[in-house]
């Protein structure tokens, strides 16, 4: 695997011993494969991912792993010599997840520390190695389409951030995490069925957003769902399950994603009609039954 790791170092300043070569950063590159971040004891050791990431730990390390991240930098300190262990990295935004295998071994006498790592993202090598003979006309093309369909990537998407593990969330570049309005009422959503529905969460893929919600069958009796009962401008809706079973069922509670072009879920459930009063707009004399002609 010795392709997917290199060493960039400031040569020039290097070979003229400007700069030591604790200054040198290995580039590991992200392709699906676990990367492995060595460690010595006692010394920190800082990643470089350019994300803002969480760190997964395995309760197994315990207090044996210092583990910061800010800025983009994740700063690892072991205190005491460490078994490979793999840790998870997740892109805050995005949700993707990168793979680390690390490993403390004790330091030996008169061995240089270990230089600091850059993860490489595959979606950061492929802007990077780009076409380059399309020259400077290369930033004018238009962006490549996509071949699956926005509202299914963001379905897909939402649906393995809820239901499948965190390591088997497919990255998609682009897609972000979105605050959802509180409180949300879903009253008018599916407004014949005895349903109770709340919003989970929500992402957004350039001008599309999906909403996660949340529905609980509040009757005794199963209930097939259709998203023809939906109410709203969506663009598209999808049931994690075709059916509820009564309620207090294990099968009584599933998701709706609902897709929407341009604003979020909120901004795009019908209104709430208040009851008509006919007498509102009357004038006073004709409010109370009376004509100008009985005065």
């Amino acid at each position: 695997m010795k392709h997917n790791v290199l060493t960039i170092v400031a040569s020039l300043a290097l070979g003229f011993g400007l700069v030591p070569d604790s200054h040198a950063i290995e580039i590991l590159r992200w392709q699906r494969l676990p990367l492995a971040v060595p460690l010595v004891v006692g010394q920190e050791r800082v990643v470089f991912i350019d994300r803002n990431v969480r760190v997964g730990l395995p309760p197994s390390l315990g207090e044996r792993l210092r583990v910061q991240s800010a800025g983009g930098a994740i700063y690892l300190r072991a205190s005491e010599a460490i078994a490979p262990t793999r840790l998870q990295l997740q892109d805050v935004e995005s949700g993707a997840i990168v793979l680390v295998d690390i490993a403390a071994t004790d330091a030996r006498e008169g061995e240089q520390p270990l230089e600091p790592v850059r993860i490489v993202l595959q979606e950061a090598v492929a802007e990077a190695g780009g076409d380059t003979a399309a020259g400077p006309t290369q930033a004018a093309r238009p962006a490549r389409s996509r071949q699956t369909p926005i509202t299914v990537v963001l379905t897909r998407y939402a649906a393995q951030n809820l239901y499948a593990p965190l390591r088997t969330v497919e990255p998609v570049a682009g897609i972000g995490r979105v605050p959802l309005r509180r409180p949300l009422a879903l009253d008018t959503l599916l407004p014949t069925l005895p349903l109770k529905a709340r919003a989970l969460a929500a992402w957004r893929l350039e001008d599309q957003w999906v909403t996660a919600v949340r529905l609980t069958n509040t009757s005794p009796h199963r209930i097939d769902l259709d998203p023809r009962v939906l109410q709203g401008d969506f663009v598209a809706a999808t049931f994690q399950h075709p059916d509820l079973g009564p309620a207090g069922a294990s099968t009584d509670t599933t998701v709706v994603y609902l897709v929407t072009r341009g604003r979020g879920l909120a901004e795009s459930l019908m209104p709430v009609l208040s009851p008509i009063d006919a007498g509102t707009n009357l004038p006073p004399a004709a409010a109370a039954g009376r004509t100008s002609d009985e005065e």
